[in-house]
C-alpha cells in the first residue's frame, strides 16, 4: 500500500525501560541495529499496526507497555535503488513513519524475538535513549533523529521511574535482577546489573546461517539474544 508520492505507511517504535533506555534489535543477516518497525497494513490504524508489529518483531502485547507519545507528522525517508527490488523500482520510493514512544510496564523476560516463524532479529539489547546513529543504515539516520528529538520532550522524569515498578506479567517469578535459572529457547531476558558487554549468541533457524558479529559493530552496552 503506497501513497501518491510513492511512500508506503510505516509505524516505528521507541520502547523504554525503567532507566529510560531503549530497545534497540540486530536484524538477521545484519550488523545493523534499528527500532522496531513495520507498515501499516490496508484497514488498519497506526496504533493497531504499532500493536501488532511490537508482538511480531519484540513478543510484546497491549498490556504490556504504555503509550506515552506519538509524532505529530509522518517522518519520510527514502531507500536507495540497491535496496529495493526491481519490479517496485520506478513506484515505491520509501517509507513514512509515525513513530510511537512506549514504555515497557513488565519485566524484560517477557521480551521474545521468535514471537512468529519470521523473527526481524536475532540479538537485542538496551541503549541509552541518544542511540548511535552511525550503526543505523545510513538512510534512516534523518528519521531517527527527527523521531528521537520530538519524543524526548514525553520521557517520564527520573523521580517518577524510581517510583514505578514493572508489573509481574503474565508468567510471574523471580524479581528484576535476581537469578532466575536457564533461559528458555524461545524467550529473552537481561537483568539490569549486567556486565558491560556479555557474549552475543545468534537465533538459530534451519533456514539461515548462524552469523558471527564483529565486535566493532557493536555498541557499548549489554547485549542479550536467543539461547539456543
Amino acid at each position: 500500500m503506497l501513497d501518491r508520492e510513492g511512500f508506503r505507511p510505516n509505524v516505528g517504535i521507541v520502547l523504554l525501560n525503567q532507566k529510560n533506555q531503549v530497545f534497540w534489535g540486530k536484524r538477521i543477516r545484519s550488523h545493523s541495529w534499528q527500532f522496531p518497525q513495520g507498515g501499516i497494513d490496508r484497514g488498519e490504524t497506526p496504533e493497531q499496526a504499532m500493536f501488532r508489529e511490537l508482538h511480531e518483531e519484540v513478543g510484546l502485547r497491549q498490556e504490556h507497555v504504555r503509550i506515552m507519545a506519538r509524532t505529530r507528522d509522518w517522518l519520510r525517508y527514502e531507500v536507495p535503488d540497491c535496496y529495493i527490488r526491481r519490479d517496485a523500482r520506478g513506484h515505491y520510493k520509501g517509507q513514512k513513519q509515525l513513530w510511537f514512544l512506549l514504555q515497557l510496564e513488565v519485566y524484560d523476560w517477557n521480551l521474545n524475538l521468535r514471537a512468529t516463524s519470521h523473527p526481524e532479529f536475532d540479538a537485542w539489547r538496551w541503549n541509552d535513549y541518544w542511540v548511535p546513529l552511525e550503526v543505523v543504515v545510513e538512510f534512516k539516520r534523518g528519521v531517527y533523529q527527527s523521531a528521537l528529538t520530538e519524543l524526548a520532550r514525553h520521557l517520564p522524569r527520573a523521580s517518577a521511574l524510581h517510583s514505578r515498578h514493572p508489573r509481574a506479567g503474565a508468567r510471574g517469578r523471580a524479581t528484576l535482577g535476581s537469578a532466575a535459572g536457564p533461559r528458555s529457547a524461545g524467550a529473552v531476558d537481561s537483568a539490569s546489573n549486567t556486565p558491560a558487554l556479555a557474549p552475543i549468541r545468534t537465533l538459530p533457524l534451519p533456514c539461515l546461517p548462524s552469523l558471527p558479529v564483529a565486535s566493532d559493530a557493536v555498541p557499548s552496552s549489554a547485549i542479550w539474544a536467543v539461547e539456543p
